[in-house]
């Protein structure tokens, strides 16, 4: 059986500019830049999380891919890991992301909250609870 590589998500967005800037400001992912098309057009951009590309894809007809904003249907979202959840959902709350749930301790272990970008993206942030010390 062949071995497997990475894996990188791509997410398809009607303004790849915007959405690099907001996932930058409001998620603190590291910027990879925007591609353009020798006319000017954005058509390709990269945000970085943790060592883990997230590929930004232009909305296209030929490759039958368009933004959530197209019709707000839950099907599917991105899981990150942070070191401070409640730290991590006041910057996203703060920059504008569309929070779905605030934090909150799950039974499974971990601390989470779930938001969506700025054209309906869903993404969940996490981190271990800690049992308190004795």
């Amino acid at each position: 059986m062949p071995t497997l590589g990475r894996m990188v998500p791509v997410l398809t967005y009607q303004d790849i500019p915007a959405a690099h800037d907001f996932l930058v400001h409001a998620f603190g992912f590291v910027a990879g830049g925007v591609e353009r098309s020798p006319d000017g057009q954005a058509i390709h951009g990269e945000v970085r999380v943790g060592d883990a590309p997230v590929w930004l894809h232009r909305v296209t007809a030929a490759h039958h891919l368009d933004s959530p904003t197209a019709e707000d249907v839950a099907n599917s979202g991105l899981f990150v890991y942070v070191d401070d959840v409640d730290a991590h959902y006041e910057r996203a709350r703060t920059a504008g992301a569309l929070i779905d749930s605030a934090p909150v301790d799950q039974p499974y272990g971990q601390r989470e909250y779930g938001a969506r970008d700025l054209e309906g993206h869903r993404w969940w942030f996490a981190a271990p609870v800690h049992a308190p010390r004795s």
